[in-house]
């Protein structure tokens, strides 16, 4: 992949910010994180591009990515958000019931959440996501604000790795092993 100054990153969205990071997580041997491919059906093919132009979703899929981060399973999904409210029916009730089994598991998952109109991207622990899940089930609000969101947890971009979640993802878990330590 190109530099960020390209024309292939220009107007990216979060995923292909999230796909660069990933490339040089592996080129520095931090981690090896991939994009889970959402399996689909062709219906109609475009005989002289031979590019899909209609087809169908096969299956629901889990989440965005998986993959392992210094011998931790991590698993997440990338979302973004125009205004201060996150809509809980952007996450799919299979995506949730799929991480609370992979933290059960000793994974971590998670959500990398844009907001794009503030031009900021956050870290959500699963048990932060959890919380606002259940809230929605028990008959509270049905999204959650940026207010809610905790705040150091935002993600910053540091060299080539624009959407360095490295760095939440080490203070998640330090403090997912004091809760259980303590």
């Amino acid at each position: 992949m190109g530099t960020w100054h390209t024309r292939g990153l220009r107007g990216s969205g979060l995923e292909d910010l999230i796909n660069h990071t990933n490339d040089s997580y592996r080129e520095k041997g931090l981690a090896l994180i991939q994009k889970i491919p959402t399996p689909i059906t062709p219906i109609e093919i475009d005989k002289t591009s031979r590019h899909i132009t209609l087809a169908y979703f096969d299956q629901k899929s889990t989440v965005d990515y998986i993959g392992v981060v210094q011998g931790i399973p991590v698993c997440f999904d990338a979302k973004e958000c125009r205004t201060d409210t996150f809509p809980l029916h952007n996450i799919h009730p299979h995506q949730i019931a799929f991480m609370r089994e992979f933290e059960k598991q000793g994974g971590a998952a998670f959500i990398i959440l844009s907001y794009t109109g503030k031009n900021e991207i956050y870290y959500l622990p699963f048990d932060h996501v959890a919380y606002f899940w259940n809230r929605m089930e028990t008959g509270g609000r049905k999204s959650f604000t940026y207010q809610e969101i905790d705040p150091s947890y935002r993600i910053r971009a540091h060299r080539d790795m624009l959407v360095h979640y490295l760095e939440p993802l080490s203070r998640d878990l330090e403090r997912k092993e004091m809760g259980r330590s303590g």
